[in-house]
């Protein structure tokens, strides 16, 4: 029996196959599912999986372990990640997607939520699975539930399609990533018959990522794409993780919008539907995001990374929209769910409704220079974290704040260091009005960082 406590992270489950996810560790998560989700009231689950070369198995083993408790199992098969928070949502099921995102292929994982697409973290369920899962469970007594195959991929297009209107606007050259992932089964038919044209680049699903990694939060995994952009004279470029929940964009240029852009853009357009409404961000988004929200009438609220934290201020609030650094975007239209796709269509409607080029239109919601973010190996994260605290706390002028790690402001600056959940690392991220401050500000805190 493999470590559960290894795999079990603060979202999801994540492993290496077979030694730390197999197909018996997946039976039991499914058994226990059914309750922990509340499924049972609901009499059935939906599950869905990636192209990794271990997802069917661990999907029909998940499948098998739900049904032996007495629920009904609808399989949606292949499904990008955001696929399956619409069918949670739209058929009101607890949902589980077999998928380890961005990570190469000897991993997998899992993301469950409950019906609606409400996440389940570590604080809300998957301690709980944990825990339970460590003990076979038995199939219960009386009729086993049945596991219906059910295609909802017109469906997801058809509502996505209907929450953003891109039949108006003006024809323009995409190139689309796929990085032989999900975003290859997703696209062609969320886009056919649009006034499109659409450059495809690695849309075969292969679970071996033969190309490059399906991470295009790690810039060398964009430059393939920055090059057809260039090369095909394309008005922008989209850029897809392995489970197409995340999309990065690329300008005409070849050039990288950044996410907290997007997050901009995205927030004025659903503002112009809500005047007035609740726009979420987490710490490490540009402090341009709650600018432009205030500056449109929204109200922006500042939340911890990570889209549990994400949801929950979306849920308490009634945000309309919440974005995150790392190109995650959630909607309320769309269950609270994060949609990289969703989020490509309002990037697309924004560019195709107006003549300028997307490195112009997006100009104006990039108002900082931002380090990206760099991580750090150290041997103890909390005394590197406090060492920092006590340095800046010093200096005049300095505002000090612990939502999520250490965020630091200064005149004209701020910078974030953060533990990862699961490596030795700490992350730091730093913003600032010009480049020149941004680079004092990274190595001084660098410096400090890796004594």
């Amino acid at each position: 029996m493999p470590n559960l406590a290894a795999i079990f992270k603060a979202y999801d489950v994540r492993g290496i196959v077979p030694d730390e996810l197999d197909e018996d560790v997946a039976r039991r998560v499914g058994a226990v599912f059914v309750d922990v989700s509340g499924a049972r009231a609901q009499g059935a689950v939906v599950v869905g999986h990636d192209m990794r070369p271990s997802s069917p198995g661990l999907a029909a083993a998940f499948a098998e372990g739900a049904a032996g408790q007495g629920v009904d199992v609808v399989e949606i098969g292949l499904a990008s990640t955001d696929e399956i928070y619409f069918a949670s949502g739209s058929l009101n099921l607890a949902g589980a997607m077999f998928t380890a995102s961005h990570n190469p292929a000897r991993y997998n994982g899992i993301k469950m939520c409950r019906a609606g697409a409400v996440p389940i973290g570590a604080e809300t369920g998957l301690t709980e699975i944990r825990d339970r899962a460590a003990d076979d469970i038995a199939p219960t007594e009386g009729d086993r539930g049945r596991r219906l195959q059910r295609d909802v991929l017109g469906d997801y297009a058809a509502y996505l399609r209907g929450l953003v209107d891109l039949t108006s606007i003006r024809p323009l050259t995409v190139v689309v990533d796929a990085g032989n992932g999900m975003a290859g089964h997703t696209v062609p038919t969320v886009l056919d018959g649009l006034p499109l044209t659409v450059v495809a680049m690695y849309f075969e699903l292969d679970g071996t990522f033969p190309n490059h990694e399906a991470n295009p939060l790690d810039p060398k995994n964009l430059v393939d794409l920055q090059a057809k952009v260039r090369a095909a004279g394309a008005d922008l470029g989209l850029a897809f993780d392995g489970d197409a929940d995340r999309c990065f964009v690329i300008d005409e240029r070849g050039d990288p919008v950044s996410p907290s852009a997007v997050t901009a853009l995205v927030a004025v357009r659903e503002l112009a539907k809500e005047p007035g409404a609740t726009v979420i961000h987490n710490v490490i988004t540009s402090r341009a995001v709650p600018e432009i929200v205030t500056e449109h009438g929204g109200i922006p609220v500042r939340t911890r990374v990570g889209h549990s934290y994400v949801k929950q201020e979306m849920a308490r609030t009634g945000a309309i929209f919440g974005g995150e650094h790392s190109a995650h975007y959630y909607f309320r239209d769309f269950w609270r769910a994060d949609t990289g796709m969703l989020a490509a269509l309002h990037v697309l409607a924004a560019l195709g409704g107006q003549g300028l080029p997307l490195s112009t239109l997006a100009a104006d919601y990039e108002r900082y220079i931002a380090s990206g973010e760099i991580n750090s190996v150290v041997t103890d994260a909390r005394t590197s974290v406090d060492m920092i605290k006590v340095a800046y706390a010093a200096k005049a002028g300095v505002e000090i704040d612990e939502l999520d790690g250490l965020t630091v402001s200064g005149d004209g600056w701020w910078f974030n260091v953060r533990a990862s959940n699961t490596e030795p690392l700490l992350r730091l991220n730093v913003e600032a009005a010009d480049r020149s401050t941004m680079a004092r500000v990274r190595d001084e805190v660098l410096v400090a960082i890796r004594a």
